[in-house]
């Protein structure tokens, strides 16, 4: 995905702006967690709008106080800050709104298959016979989750390619948007779970479980998972949604859905990736309503915690509120230091697969450091840090490229042979397959190219980290990034 070209950037806009707009036009807002509530502008059909100030209302369209884009959950409707303007002033000319359009044709696609899976997977209870369901839901480790929490969930299995199918329903009318198929794979001891999403993991936004949300739940857990939300469920009876990423990225299309919780619960899984994870997407949701459960040997993730036999009701009563006060003492501390002893492993960062050699040298990747790479022209430094930075995308590390010398066509050439580990040129064919697997791999382009103004590029970087959950940014070079006249300013 390419971010906003440096010849037109996102306009950003201000909450402070927002505010002022809505006010000037008369329209009634809520000040929500992480959004503007205001009534809808797309919910009377077509006939003349009446104005949106109708104190009776529903307040259905939610206005993201970061980046300004609009989520109407009446309609779908949906759009950046200059696309609501647009909507408020055809309004005024007595024009309806632009209704959301028909979706595009790959989505439409993708929902047509899935509408055929959907309709050949089966309920795990509908089985051929009782060993068959038993053998299957050992495979997943769900021995424990019964039947009624599978069917409440709406979880199916695809006999043919042995994969439990997780629905995606549409919050507006319930038709089906789109599946997660899960399978198992054995590598040695360890169990990997492999996921396919249709529509493809870019565009599947699906809060797995949010049809059972009431309109009156006003405590949630998010997980990772969604076989942890299963499991939290039927353990502790509390509304549980699943993230459609896990801990790589929470979506900021997906906060208005996230605004009716007074509190929220992040138990994302069982690692630090996960609990570093938890904190950053407690800062998108408003610290002052998230809490975190913090991974440990007692507190693993739902799904292992109910095949433990452990309380999950006492584990979340446990969370630990995730704004610090500005002082804390070491007693507050003592759990997390605690934590960096026995995960020295993971505390030392993401290792890389393919560089055995780095990890004894920097010991893996860690969020908030600097790494700096010099050489001389053409000794190799772009071709490998492309593959350093390939390594860790391919783990779940949200990457953002800043690539000033070489354009981003054959920046992704070279990195698009690396993951093939072959050279596609000699077998086109199979071009279009490893395209398919690379074009899921968390990883974004920045469109500058040569001198750029350092603000800009800081700007496009805070708007990339907010939006995909960026944890890793690569500048390629900073040279080049800054021209040649810089050369004598301090940089």
């Amino acid at each position: 995905d390419v971010l906003p070209s440096p010849e037109g950037p996102v306009p950003s806009v201000s909450i402070t702006e927002i505010r002022q707009y809505l006010r000037a036009q008369g329209i009634p807002f809520h000040d929500g967690y992480s959004c503007l509530h205001t009534p809808s502008l797309f919910t009377n059909g077509r006939e003349d709008p009446p104005p949106p100030t109708a104190a009776s209302a529903p307040y259905t369209l939610f206005i993201d106080k970061t980046t300004g884009s609009f989520l109407c959950t009446a309609t779908l409707a949906e759009g950046t800050w200059q696309d609501f303007q647009a909507n408020v002033e055809l309004r005024h000319r007595g024009i309806p709104p632009l209704s959301s359009e028909e979706p595009e044709e790959d989505t439409q696609r993708a929902r047509e298959d899935a509408r055929c899976i959907w309709d050949r997977a089966l309920p795990l209870w509908e089985l051929l016979d009782e060993d068959e369901t038993s053998k299957t839901k050992a495979m997943f480790g769900i021995s424990l989750v019964t039947d009624a929490t599978l069917k409440r969930f709406g979880v199916r299995y695809l006999r043919t390619a042995k994969s439990l199918v997780f629905p995606w329903f549409s919050p507006r009318d319930a038709t089906l948007k789109g599946l997660k198929l899960v399978r198992v794979e054995k590598k040695g001891d360890a169990t990997a779970y492999m996921e396919e999403t249709l529509p493809r993991f870019d565009s599947y936004r699906n809060l797995f479980g949010l049809p059972l949300i009431g309109r009156r739940d006003t405590e949630l857990v998010l997980t990772g998972w969604e076989l942890d939300a299963l499991a939290l469920h039927q353990a502790t009876g509390v509304a549980s949604l699943a993230l459609p990423r896990g801990a790589t990225c929470l979506p900021p299309a997906l906060l208005p859905y996230l605004e009716q919780f007074k509190r929220i619960t992040l138990w994302l899984g069982e690692d630090l990736r996960s609990w570093e994870a938890a904190k950053l997407f407690a800062r998108k949701l408003n610290l002052k309503r998230c809490s975190l459960v913090r991974p440990g040997d007692l507190q693993p993730r739902p799904l292992e915690a109910l095949n433990q036999g452990l309380n999950l009701t006492k584990i979340l009563r446990a969370a630990l509120p995730a704004s610090h006060k500005s002082i804390v003492s070491f007693r507050q501390l003592r759990e997390e230091v605690f934590g960096e002893l026995v995960n020295t492993e993971q505390v030392a960062g993401i290792k890389w697969a393919r560089f055995p050699e780095l990890n004894k040298l920097l010991k893996g990747h860690r969020r908030g450091e600097l790494t700096i790479f010099t050489g001389p022209t053409g000794s190799g430094k772009t071709t490998f840090i492309s593959e350093y930075a390939l390594d860790l995308c391919m783990q779940g590390v949200c990457t953002l490229w800043g690539s000033f010398e070489i354009n981003n066509v054959r920046l992704a050439k070279i990195m698009l042979t690396q993951f093939a580990t072959q050279r596609l040129e000699d077998q086109l064919e199979l071009y279009d397959e490893w395209a398919d697997r690379f074009e899921d791999l968390p990883l974004y382009f920045m469109t500058f190219h040569g001198q750029q103004n350092i603000k800009t590029v800081i700007d496009t970087m805070q708007h990339a980290v907010y939006m995909y959950d960026i944890t890793h940014v690569v500048v390629d070079n900073l040279q080049f990034m800054m021209g040649h006249e810089h050369l004598s300013v301090d940089r």
